[in-house]
């Protein structure tokens, strides 16, 4: 799968609302990026439908007749071979792009969301009134020889800070523009 360095992305689809998602996907915004976004997935399709015939044909005892050559021919192969071949394309038809974000709802709250590696498994969204959180703030981390900046989220009455995009941790210029937005959005003045 093709992944980028993180990218961030802006919405404001209300003068209230300000939804920042950051994402290792490819940005699809010219004609070529989308052609090779659909081409794959038809790729991952056509892989996943083979994988699944294959094991099919391999596991049907009397081969169907459609299939019979391909389940001769699959019969040569132990399940040692075949077994982690499929499971691999699988986990590759199944995997995606890493993609968290940040919805910022003035006088509500933020509402946190990670997206699972993979579409079998669920998404974690977490939501946070403004009432319970006491600041937003840039973190500084260092992680073997580099330093790594993220977002954090004080939240009354928890031990532990949220951090806001946890698994992309993606650099300093994109955190800042996001702690700038979401701290415009969640503490402007009532005029």
């Amino acid at each position: 799968m093709l992944t980028t360095p993180p990218h961030l992305t802006t919405l404001r689809p209300s003068p209230s609302t300000v939804s920042y998602t950051v994402s290792t996907a490819s940005p699809r915004q010219t004609f070529p990026s989308q052609f090779l976004h659909y081409f794959l997935l038809l790729q991952r399709i056509l892989l996943g439908l083979a994988t699944l015939l294959v094991l099919y044909a391999k596991t049907s005892n009397p081969p169907s007749p459609p299939l019979a050559p391909l389940s001769e021919h699959l019969a040569r192969f132990p399940w040692v071979q075949v077994g982690p071949l499929a499971f691999t394309s699988l986990f590759l038809v199944f995997r995606r792009f890493h993609t968290e974000s940040l919805l910022t709802l003035r006088t509500l709250g933020i509402q946190t969301s990670t997206l699972s590696s993979s579409y079998l498994l669920p998404s974690d969204t977490r939501f946070i009134p403004t009432s319970q959180i006491r600041d937003i703030f840039i973190h500084e981390a260092f992680r073997g020889f580099e330093v790594r900046y993220y977002l954090a989220v004080v939240v009354e009455g928890e031990g532990e800070v949220v951090v806001v995009f946890p698994n992309l941790l993606p650099g300093r210029a994109i955190v800042e523009e996001v702690w700038r937005g979401a701290r415009e959005c969640l503490y402007e003045p009532k005029g």
